[in-house]
């Protein structure tokens, strides 16, 4: 549970950005980007027009280009402010990022092994481990609750999704690495409990 003293919010709007061409291609994303395909362009539509009766004035989005991309429709549809919180941004891949699993089995052998051993403990190579992202969605959280204006939407991405989830839910390590955000979905997230709209 959320301590009301660190001005998280106790319930947010949780969006994954709209599909982008690595999306389609298997390739894993962290902090580099990929433009939405026409697809992740209207699933960003559909989510803006699925928040309209919460009334929503602030959308809170990570920095990263499909991210923004897609806070920017939602926040115009909604006539929302749109703030940018760089903690929001994906877990950083290093040497992982823009790579397909193929790739990555190929010029890492035996990595996917030792992360399965440990896999929120385990950093990518040159890049974090949920772990040490965990502790940035605490600080996103705070900086969200500190700009909003009512019940804020966050614009993410799904590994760093999974810690904003643990985090206002109170979920251990296992519970936050099964949970699974699909594109186009948007989760509703107390410190209770969830529920995808």
């Amino acid at each position: 549970m959320i301590p009301e003293d660190r001005h998280v919010p106790q319930r947010v709007l949780l969006v994954r950005h709209g599909q982008t061409l690595w999306n389609r291609e298997g390739r894993l994303h962290g902090q580099l980007d990929s433009a939405l395909t026409a697809e992740g362009i209207a699933q960003a539509s559909a989510v803006a027009e699925r928040l309209i009766p919460f009334g929503v004035r602030t959308v809170c989005s990570s920095p990263l280009g499909r991210a923004l991309r897609t806070a920017v429709i939602i926040a115009e549809r909604l006539s929302a402010e749109l703030i940018e919180v760089p903690e929001l941004s994906e877990l950083h891949l290093g040497d992982m990022a823009g790579m397909t699993r193929d790739e990555i089995e190929e010029a890492f052998p035996g990595a996917r092994e030792a992360r399965a051993e440990n896999r929120y403990g385990w950093a990518f190579p040159g890049g974090e481990s949920y772990a040490a992202a965990r502790s940035r969605a605490r600080r996103a959280l705070s900086a969200c609750g500190w700009a909003a204006d009512g019940v804020p939407v966050l614009v993410t991405h799904e590994m760093i999704g999974r810690m904003l989830r643990a985090e206002l839910r109170g979920l251990d390590a296992a519970q936050a690495l099964a949970l699974r955000h699909p594109l186009g979905a948007v989760f509703e997230v107390t410190d209770h409990s969830e529920r995808m709209l």
